[in-house]
C-alpha cells in the first residue's frame, strides 16, 4: 500500500518503530486510512496481531473487559458502537499531539511498549496445596493487559466525573509513555513484575 496513506487521514505509521524485540510481530502498524476490519478472521485469536494497533485500541473501547471475576461498570461511552469509539480515539490522539508536539501514533505504540509486563503469576496445586508460579508472559497477552489497562484506566478516571473519555485517554497513554505511575497499566506491569519476582 502507497506510503501516502496516514491513519485517519492525519497520522504517518511509516516512520514509526517498535523497540522492543519480543513484540515486533505483534504490533501491527499497517498503513490503512480507517483501522477496521469489520470482524475478519474473529473466529481466529491469533490474527489479532495482524491488525493495525490502533483497531484494537479501538475494539477494547467498545469492550474493556471486567475485573477479576466480577464485571466492571462502565461509561456511557462504552456502547459498542463503531463511529463513537472511532472518534473517541481521533479527538485523544489530537489532544496527545498537541500537548507533546510528536506523532501520537508513535507516543501510543511506546506506551504500549513501556506497558506491557514480562512476567505474571499463575497458580499451581501440588499435594492439595495451591502456590503462586512466576509465568513468562506471552507476547499476544503482553499487549491485550497493557491495552485493557490503559483502557479500564481512563473509563475510571472519568465514569461519574466531568472529565472527558478523551481527556483521561489521552491522560493515560502520555503518563504510560513517560513510564509515569500514575498510568494504571504502568503501575499494573510494575505490580504483577513484583508478585511475580516474590514467586520464583
Amino acid at each position: 500500500m502507497s506510503s501516502e496513506v496516514k491513519l485517519f487521514g492525519l497520522w504517518d505509521c511509516s516512520t514509526v518503530v517498535v523497540t522492543d524485540p519480543g513484540l515486533i510481530g505483534y504490533i501491527s502498524l499497517e498503513q490503512k486510512m480507517i483501522p477496521q476490519s469489520y470482524g475478519r478472521n474473529a473466529s481466529n485469536r491469533f490474527w489479532k496481531s495482524k491488525y493495525n494497533i490502533v483497531e484494537r485500541l479501538m475494539g477494547k473501547l467498545m469492550i474493556p473487559g471486567h475485573r477479576g471475576k466480577s464485571h466492571k461498570l462502565t461509561s456511557g461511552y462504552c456502547t459498542g458502537k463503531g463511529i463513537t469509539v472511532y472518534n473517541i480515539v481521533v479527538n485523544t490522539f489530537k489532544l496527545i499531539e498537541k500537548q507533546l508536539n510528536k506523532n501520537p501514533i508513535e507516543v501510543f505504540v511506546v506506551a504500549v511498549q513501556n506497558s506491557a509486563p514480562r512476567e505474571e503469576i499463575t497458580t499451581i496445586e501440588y499435594g492439595g496445596a495451591r502456590y503462586p508460579q512466576a509465568v513468562d508472559c506471552g507476547p499476544q497477552r503482553r499487549v491485550d493487559i497493557a491495552l485493557r489497562q490503559m483502557v479500564q484506566g481512563a473509563y475510571s478516571k472519568c465514569f461519574n466525573k466531568k472529565v472527558s473519555i478523551e481527556k483521561t485517554l489521552a491522560n493515560e497513554i502520555i503518563a504510560a509513555y513517560n513510564n509515569d505511575q500514575s498510568s494504571q497499566a504502568i503501575s499494573k506491569k510494575i505490580e504483577l513484575e513484583r508478585q511475580a519476582d516474590s514467586s520464583r
